[in-house]
C-alpha cells in the first residue's frame, strides 16, 4: 500500500497495482544480464549525485560519495588478486561504510559473506569457515571477537581492520586512500554478470549452526527493484533501517529498494523503542523496515507525542502477529503494514498488499505463472510430508494446515523460481523435494507450516521442529502465542515443548512477560476458551524479558533446554494441575513429584 509522500497520508493504492508497479519495476532485470545493482549504484550517482543515499549517526554519504567508496573497494579488491568466485568475509557494525565495501567487492566478481556480528567463538569460525575466504576485513570493534578465533581458521587468510589497530590485521583505510575514486575502466571491468554470484547471507542458526546461502547478482536486483515497486518508492522517501545490515532484509531489501527509487536510508545500530518514534520525527521519515516482534515493542512502549508528529507512510516488513497489527495500526496512525512472507534462500515471496491483519501474503492470479506455490500435507511426526500409495505427495484442502513448497523450473524465463542453495551442496539437497505432483518434478521444501484460505490468502503457522506432539495431537508453538498474547496484560510470550520423564512426546511450556494487573486466574480461564486442553502450556514460566536475536527470533532454544526445574531457575514457574484446574507455583517439592511420575499430567 502507498500513500502519497508529500502529504504524508493519501489514498492507498490498489493491491494490484503495486504488483504491476513491481513487475514494472523489475522489467529490465533479464534483458540485461550485465547490468548488476553495483553498476545501478553508478547510475544513480548520475542522477542523484549530491542526494543523500546512507545516513547514520554522524556520518552520511550522498549517491556520489558512495559510487566513489565503491570504486575504490574494487580497485583494492583487483589489486588484492579476487577473481571471480572468490570470497571476503565482512564482520562489521551498520554503517555506510558496510555497503560500499560489498558493491565494491561484488562489482568486480568478489563474493562477500556477510557475518553476523553476534557470533562468537565456535560459531563465528564455523561461519568464516564455510565459505573459504581468502580476506576477512573486521570493523575495530569487533577485532578481539575475531582475533580469538584466528588459530581456527585456515592459515592462508589475511585479516584486515577497518577503523582499529589489531597485531594480526593490516589497516584498511591508509591503502584506500591511494585508490581513485573515479568510475572503473578498461580492464578493470570485469565481465560480470547477474548469474554471477555477489554474496553469501547466512541463515539464522536457530535450528544448528549458520549455513551460508547463495545470493547472485540477479537476485540482488530482483529484491531491490521488486521491494522499490511494491513500497512504490520515490527519491522524497527516507527508509528507517535498524534492522542488521549482515541480514538480507536489512542489508539488501531496506537499501536496494530505497536506493534504486532515489531515497535515503536512515542506518542505525540497533532497534531502541523508547528512541523510536523521536528519532523517526528528527530524521523525517517516511519508511520504516521491521522484522519480527519489533513493532510488538513499539506498542507497548509509553505513548510519546512523535507518535502523532512523524511522517510514516508504510511500514514494510513480516512476522507482524495479528494480535499486533490492529495495535500498531490504531495507536500510531499507520496506514495497513505492508506485510510479506520471504527467506534468503526461497525460490518465492508472498505480499499482504491489501492490509488483511494475520494474512503473510497471497499470489494473484495474473502471476500465478511465475510463482508455484503449494502446501503439502505432512506426516504423523509433523517433520516430512506424507505421500500416497502412489508414492506423490498430497495436497493441503483450504484450511488445512502443510509445508508450504515452491516448484524450482528450469529455463531462462523462470529465473525468479530457481533455488541458489547453500555453500554446502549436501545442505541444498536436504532443502529439495523431488517427485512431489508428478513424477521427476522438484519442490524447495521452506520449512514453513502454513495454511491457505479459500480466497487464496496464506497464515504462517509454525516453523517445522517448533510444531511437537503432546497427548497426540500436533501443537503449532506460535498458534498457541498468539492465543497466549489476547489475553490482557501479556507483553510477550513464546511457546515451545519439554520434555517430561515417562510421558511420550513433549509438554508445552511458555515463557511469559506480564504487565501490571495481570491476572492469573483469568489467565487459566482465557487459555480454556481459546485453546483444547493438549495446546495449553502444562507449565507457565513468568520472566522480566525475553532474550531475542538480532532479527528479534525468541530464543527458543536454550529455554527449553533449560526446561522447568525451580531449583535451576530463578524466575516463577507454574504448574498446571488438572486436579485443581489452577496454575499452582512450582516447588522442589512438587518438581520431584512430576519427575518421578506421582503426579498425572
Amino acid at each position: 500500500m502507498s500513500i502519497d509522500v508529500e502529504a504524508g497520508r493519501g489514498v492507498p493504492r490498489s493491491a494490484n497495482q503495486a504488483w504491476l508497479d513491481a513487475l514494472a519495476r523489475t522489467q529490465r532485470i533479464a534483458e540485461e544480464p550485465t547490468r548488476t545493482l553495483p553498476l545501478v549504484v553508478e547510475e544513480l550517482a548520475e542522477a542523484f549525485a549530491d542526494a543523500p543515499a546512507l545516513i547514520a549517526a554522524g556520518t552520511t554519504l550522498s549517491y556520489r560519495q558512495l559510487a566513489q567508496a565503491a570504486n575504490r573497494y574494487s580497485r583494492w579488491a583487483l589489486d588484492q588478486g579476487i577473481g571471480i568466485g572468490d570470497c571476503v568475509c565482512l564482520l562489521m557494525p551498520n554503517r555506510p561504510e558496510y555497503a560500499a565495501i560489498w558493491l565494491g567487492v561484488s562489482r568486480v566478481g568478489g563474493i562477500v559473506a556477510l557475518l553476523n556480528t553476534s557470533l562468537r567463538g565456535a560459531a563465528l569460525a564455523h561461519a568464516i569457515g564455510v565459505v573459504r575466504p581468502l580476506h576477512v576485513v573486521v570493523d575495530g570493534s569487533l577485532l578481539a571477537a575475531c582475533d580469538a578465533v584466528i588459530a581456527e581458521t585456515a592459515p592462508d587468510i589475511r585479516y584486515w581492520s577497518f577503523g582499529g589497530e589489531g597485531e594480526r590485521f593490516q589497516r584498511l583505510e591508509p591503502l584506500l586512500s591511494a585508490y581513485a575514486e573515479r568510475r572503473l575502466g578498461g580492464t578493470e571491468r570485469r565481465p560480470v554478470t547477474t548469474a554471477h554470484r555477489a554474496l553469501h547471507i547466512y541463515t539464522s542458526g536457530t535450528t544448528g549452526l549458520p549455513k551460508a546461502a547463495n545470493v547472485s547478482h540477479h537476485r540482488l536486483m530482483l529484491w531491490s527493484h521488486w521491494f522499490a515497486g511494491m513500497m512504490d518508492v520515490t527519491p522524497s522517501d527516507r527508509m528507517y533501517n535498524c534492522l542488521p545490515m549482515y541480514h538480507s532484509i536489512g542489508g539488501v531489501v531496506a537499501i536496494g529498494a530505497v536506493l534504486v527509487g532515489g531515497g535515503s536510508v536512515v542506518l542505525r545500530e540497533r532497534f531502541s523503542a523508547s528512541q523510536f518514534w523521536g528519532d523517526v520525527v528528527a530524521q523525517d521519515c517516511t519508511l520504516f523496515q521491521y522484522i519480527g516482534e519489533l513493532c510488538r515493542y513499539l506498542v507497548h512502549t509509553t505513548p510519546d507525542a512523535d507518535e502523532t508528529r512523524h511522517r510514516l507512510r508504510l511500514a514494510c516488513g513480516n512476522g507482524l502477529r495479528a494480535d499486533v497489527w490492529e495495535q500498531f495500526e490504531d495507536l500510531r496512525y499507520l496506514e495497513a503494514p505492508l506485510e510479506f512472507y520471504a527467506a534468503t534462500e526461497n525460490n518465492f515471496s508472498l505480499f499482504n498488499c491489501d492490509g488483511r491483519p494475520g494474512a503473510i501474503g497471497r499470489i494473484p492470479p495474473f502471476l500465478s505463472h511465475r510463482f508455484n506455490v503449494a502446501l503439502v500435507k505432512l506426516g504423523a511426526d509433523g517433520l516430512e510430508p506424507l505421500r500416497a500409495e502412489s508414492g506423490l505427495c498430497l495436497r493441503c484442502a483450504p484450511g488445512e494446515a502443510g509445508e508450504a513448497i515452491g516448484e524450482i523450473r528450469a529455463g531462462g524465463q523462470h529465473t525468479a523460481s530457481q533455488f541458489e542453495g547453500y555453500t554446502d551442496a549436501a545442505a541444498s539437497q536436504r532443502k529439495v523435494i523431488r517427485d512431489v505432483f508428478v513424477k521427476g518434478d522438484a519442490w524447495l521444501r521452506t520449512g514453513d507450516v502454513m495454511r491457505k484460505d479459500a480466497k487464496g490468502y496464506f497464515y504462517f503457522i509454525d516453523r517445522i521442529g517448533d510444531t511437537f506432539r503432546w497427548k497426540g495431537e500436533n501443537v503449532a508453538t506460535c498458534e498457541v502465542a498468539d492465543a497466549l498474547a489476547a489475553f490482557p496484560g501479556i507483553i510477550e510470550a513464546t511457546v515451545y515443548g519439554v520434555t517430561v520423564p515417562g510421558t511420550e512426546g513433549r509438554a508445552g511450556m511458555a515463557t511469559i512477560v506480564t504487565g501490571e494487573g495481570f491476572d492469573l486466574s483469568a489467565f487459566r480461564r482465557h487459555l480454556t476458551a481459546r485453546l483444547p486442553s493438549y495446546a495449553r502450556p502444562v507449565f507457565l514460566r513468568i520472566c522480566a524479558a525475553l532474550e531475542v536475536t538480532a532479527t528479534f527470533k525468541h530464543k527458543k532454544q536454550e529455554l527449553a533446554r533449560q526446561g522447568f526445574d525451580p531449583t535451576a531457575i530463578a524466575d516463577a514457574i507454574y504448574f498446571d494441575d488438572p486436579q485443581g484446574q489452577a496454575y499452582v507455583r512450582l516447588d522442589r517439592c512438587l518438581f520431584q513429584s512430576i519427575q518421578s511420575r506421582q503426579v498425572r499430567l
